[in-house]
């Protein structure tokens, strides 16, 4: 436990450094605040439950990727990211014309990224609060992350809304794309996808009731339907009350 709490500080300074430096002169200071609020919020959050709810090592150092490839895009702005620069600068070669890209592509290796990075975090949220089991371990993250995709973008869109002009096109970066929302949402469920297919193989594996937990998690726990006759068994409990 110590070990793990000495691990969570490292990250922590790791990223607070990466932070403050990425913080300075960035590309678009009205942006970058915009993009900095969620990551405000995802600190907050691991803040206060940092000592009832200690992830798993595995789980920080996903978070901690992630939220140091989102400042980066939040201090470029996301569409201006020069990773192909850097990369032709090193190998002489652009990173784009190998890939077959025409656009700058960072924004949709982030949203690849948030599903690959975040389902196992989301799934460890998933086993230790809900103590969902199975099949359900499995589908949840992968829904959480698509439900999560879509209320992003839903961000973006309103964003755009209320700041308009070059603040709001900078913040949700579709260049010129019209399925730029539906694409993002896609490569953030492949991968979330990817990132349960990989824990499932893993337990397949190690996890010796592997199949009956699955099972299990599908079977029926309780008979009776709910909706009106669950409305009727409350109404009869209270008067028997």
């Amino acid at each position: 436990m110590i070990a793990r709490r000495r691990f969570c500080l490292v990250l922590t300074v790791l990223f607070a450094a990466v932070w403050i430096l990425l913080a300075i002169n960035p590309h678009d200071r009205s942006d970058w605040a915009l993009e900095n609020v969620l990551v405000v919020a995802a600190a907050l959050a691991l803040f206060f439950s940092y000592k009832h709810l200690l992830l798993s090592r595995v789980s920080y150092a996903m978070i901690f990727v992630f939220l140091c490839l989102h400042a980066v895009g939040a201090h470029w702005t996301y569409s201006l990211v020069p990773y192909d620069q850097a990369f032709e600068t090193i190998s002489g070669r652009s990173f784009d014309d190998l890939m077959g890209w025409n656009r700058n592509q960072y924004d949709r290796i982030v949203h690849f990224a948030y599903g690959l990075l975040l389902a196992y975090p989301i799934r460890e949220l998933f086993l230790r609060v809900a103590q969902v089991r199975g099949f359900w371990g499995y589908f949840l993250p992968v829904a959480i992350t698509m439900a999560a995709s879509m209320f992003y973008e839903l961000v973006e869109w309103g964003a755009a809304e209320v700041f308009g002009s070059e603040l709001g096109i900078a913040f949700v970066g579709a260049q010129g794309d019209i399925w730029d929302a539906q694409k993002d949402m896609w490569l953030a469920t492949l991968g979330a996808l990817i990132a349960m297919t990989v824990t499932a193989a893993i337990n397949i594996r190690l996890q010796k009731d592997f199949a009956r937990e699955w099972s299990e998690s599908l079977r029926v726990k309780h008979a009776e339907p709910l909706g009106e006759d669950a409305i009727a068994r409350l109404i009869r409990e209270g008067k028997d009350d």
